[in-house]
């Protein structure tokens, strides 16, 4: 199939090399030109497992990237991998999401025929009909549910897995209101559709819910595991003890019970966010997401709080091992570490920071914080130290030259507390 990608941010530039990758033509529409000519010279944006190879490949070929959105009107169809940020208040801010569809309409107006316009933005009930529809048809002079199909197909991919994830799937959400689009859709996903993978088709409305559903699950489940685990450490438990034993259990199994920092990233934060503030404009008080996002927030405070038993913080030198919010990924959306380094420095500690792979995406928000090129590097002279990412190369760490060998751990890493001073767990 012809495939037009609008947006190649982290979904979109995945999407679009894994569809590649499975045989379809793509074109990815993105208005930084510094994005368009790496994906062009075969090399990947973001740092993902499995992508650059993916991007390498095909880039010249099946998959190429352009300015220009005059590409749409010669493919089949188009999904919406736009960004809908959130604004202070936790509602989305569809402002880009707008002029992308906008400029989506203008092109399809030159387009003879029908056109499948697929939103896999995350977007709360109503804004693929009620938003995206409506704007579309009227820049374009097309009618939906004539030569116009509109759909919502949520993505499901997690950072560092993302490509494992498409190809791997556990669910595919195709939801449309007429059948053509969803054979379309069925057509394009055709090669990863198996036994082992559920297929659900509800209507747009309860599409656009179930990502945040799915997310918001996670999340309070997350938060939930945190809170037990700070319980326990109050009782002088280990929650991984616990939480093992848990999920043994078959109606809650033993996936996401790992107790720690909390949760980061672009999709918990902002979805459980949009889901809260969209509650109550519908009138509901979602008393137990807010409660979720509590306990999330509270964890990298408790954090430097251990770290404080141990340390006099003020004009102490703390190294903060781990930038992005998870290993894998050099995203640091939200993540806890930056969360971490507040506290620190509103203790007055100086700190130094280390990951392999995000430097980078930080050091614009934080120019004067200290780097260090390696966690040896971070931990010289150092008057403690915190896990803040569960890098794996941080099981071994090597603690001879700090000046203390103190570190507490937000993420349960398997260094040797043998070696160390002190060594406290934030929920164990």
């Amino acid at each position: 199939m012809h495939v037009s990608i609008v947006g190649s941010g982290y979904v979109g530039t995945t999407v679009a090399a894994c569809l590649a990758d499975l045989g379809h033509d793509v074109v990815n529409v993105e208005v930084d030109e510094e994005i368009v000519e790496t994906i062009n010279a075969g090399e990947a944006p973001i740092h993902e497992a499995g992508l650059a190879d993916r991007i390498d490949a095909h880039a010249g070929t099946r998959l190429r990237a352009t300015t220009d959105y005059d590409a749409v009107a010669e493919t089949d169809l188009t999904m919406l991998c736009l960004p809908t940020p959130q604004r202070e208040d936790g509602s989305l801010d569809l402002a880009v999401m707008k002029a992308g569809v906008e400029s989506l309409g203008d092109a399809l107006a030159e387009k003879d025929g029908d056109h499948l316009v697929v939103v896999k933005s995350t977007v709360l009930p109503g804004t693929t009909e009620d938003v995206v529809g409506p704007i579309v048809a009227d820049r374009s002079g097309k009618e939906v549910g004539e030569d116009l199909e509109l759909a919502m197909n949520p993505e499901f991919l997690r950072m560092s897995t993302a490509v494992a994830d498409f190809f791997e799937p556990d669910k595919v959400v195709l939801g449309t209101e007429r059948e053509a689009a969803a054979a379309t859709l069925r057509e394009l996903y055709a090669p990863i559709l198996d036994d082992d993978t559920h297929l659900v088709e509800p209507r747009i409305r309860e599409a656009e819910l179930i990502k945040y559903a799915n997310n918001a699950f996670l999340a309070a489940k997350v938060s939930l595991v945190n809170e037990l685990g700070n319980v326990a450490k109050a009782y002088g438990a280990d929650a991984y003890e616990v939480l093992e034993a848990v999920g043994l259990d078959e109606r809650i199994s033993e996936r996401f019970l790992r107790s720690g920092l909390g949760w980061g990233g672009s999709c918990f934060p902002k979805d459980v966010n949009a889901l809260r503030a969209g509650a109550r404009e519908q009138g509901y008080d979602p008393v137990l997401l807010d409660a979720v996002v509590a306990v999330n927030d509270e964890q990298p405070r408790r954090l430097v709080s251990l770290l404080g038993d141990h340390v006099d913080l003020e004009g102490a030198r703390i190294a903060v091992l781990g930038l992005s919010f998870k290993p894998g990924t050099d995203d640091v959306r939200k993540s806890r570490a930056l969360d971490v380094i507040e506290h620190l420095r509103e203790r007055d500690a100086t700190v130094v920071a280390y990951d392999p792979v995000a430097i980078e995406n930080v050091r614009p928000d934080y120019p004067d914080l200290e780097y260090a090129d390696s966690a040896i590097a971070a931990l010289e002279g150092a008057d403690g130290a915190v896990v803040a990412t569960g890098w794996p190369e941080f099981d071994d760490l090597d603690v001879e030259g700090m000046a203390r060998r103190v570190v507490v751990d937000g993420r349960r890493i398997g260094v040797d507390p043998a070696d160390l001073e002190v060594y406290e767990g934030l929920t164990w």
